[in-house]
């Protein structure tokens, strides 16, 4: 509790750095508005995936959740900037591919879906055209975390905000979370409130959607995290874990708060090793990992991780054979039984779309 109070003091006192980035993005932002910068289409079905936030609103479990949807009927690519890795421009991913060559989200992606093509690069205007030649049968797109990348004008636009992190009572970097202006939220097609709890009420979903403030061509909607069966990180099997069961959490990404709640949950305690953000783990990490789990004195006990961590641990695969090491997959539920309606809408997106003139 302490750390966190003299961290959100210590943001505090950054509120001038805050005022110089939103008046950055604010010019930035009017002047493609205004078309002093402009913004490039293309000729195919473009979904955009992102936030106004830095980090930790689900992008990634929803772009799993539209190639899960889409993949059967259309031939599906993502692009992604390949945050973290090793390499730099365009790359899409083959046999060997590591998530130090493309990053860890974009790996989750090609481990779960190997037949989708799935490329990375900084500048998104000129991977588009590399991985249509790569890839010409490709029919859409999805591009993970580019809403605030305005130099592609995407066809959908579906905009992520944390339930427990609303982009209206945030503020700007570094005082606050937000890397984009709030009323870029209207540029948004579709607004989803993420990371929500199971049992949200009419009533709240009625303030949420006074407070965010949709405009009218604008679809709201609410989901929440499912946690699925926890698989082992090498070989794939399963566990379940009981209060019985000690855990020590391995974790390295931006908002570890739902996965805490669902181990509190769970458990009578747990125990954790929390990194920082996309952290790239070293052998002396590892070690580090392996000991501190060896000296929980439990019959019963497992590492726990996330997707996004796995993906960065696998290097160590041969050691990880060995070890009771588990991963947490998660996707979004929608409330109020709307998965329906959105994915009719992003199916309809694509059936109708018309080649920019």
């Amino acid at each position: 509790m302490l750390s966190n109070w003299f961290l959100r003091s210590f943001r505090i006192l950054l509120l001038p750095f805050a005022l110089v980035y939103w008046a950055i993005i604010w010019i930035r932002n009017w002047m493609y508005n205004q078309n002093m910068l402009k913004s490039a289409e293309f000729g195919l079905p473009l979904i955009c995936v992102g936030n106004l936030s830095v980090g930790g609103t689900g992008k990634s479990p929803m772009v799993e959740l539209l190639i899960r949807q889409l993949k059967n009927d259309f031939k599906i690519a993502t692009l992604s900037r390949g945050y973290k890795r090793k390499t730099t421009g365009y790359a899409l991913a083959n046999d060997t591919t590591t998530a130090l060559d493309i990053g860890d989200e974009p790996m989750q992606f090609h481990r779960k879906f190997r037949d989708v093509p799935v490329a990375v690069g900084e500048e998104r205007l000129e991977a588009i055209p590399q991985l249509l030649h790569d890839r010409p049968d490709t029919e859409v797109i999805i591009l993970d975390d580019a809403f605030q990348h305005r130099a592609i004008k995407a066809g959908l636009n579906i905009l992520l905000t944390d339930y427990d992190n609303l982009f209206t009572r945030d503020f700007y970097l570094p005082t606050g979370d937000l890397r984009d202006l709030k009323s870029s939220y209207k540029r948004a097609d579709i607004i989803i409130v993420t990371k929500c709890k199971a049992d949200l009420s009419e009533t709240e979903k009625k303030e949420l959607i006074e407070e965010i403030k949709p405009q009218p061509y604008q679809h709201i909607f609410f989901t929440t995290i499912a946690n699925s069966n926890l698989y082992h990180i090498a070989d794939g099997s399963h566990v379940f874990i009981d209060e019985q069961t000690e855990v020590l959490l391995v974790t390295g990404i931006a908002n570890p708060r739902p996965l805490k709640k669902y181990l509190e949950s769970q458990l009578e305690t747990y125990y954790m090793m929390q990194y920082g953000d996309h952290h790239i783990f070293t052998i002396d990490d590892f070690n580090d990992i392996k000991n501190r789990f060896k000296s929980i004195d439990a019959e019963k006990k497992i590492i726990l991780t996330t997707e996004k961590d796995a993906m960065r641990l696998l290097k160590f695969e041969s050691e990880l054979e060995s070890l009771p090491f588990y991963v947490l997959p998660i996707e979004h539920q929608f409330l109020f039984d709307e998965g329906t309606t959105f994915a009719a809408l992003v199916r309809t997106f694509i059936t109708d779309f018309k080649k920019p003139a």
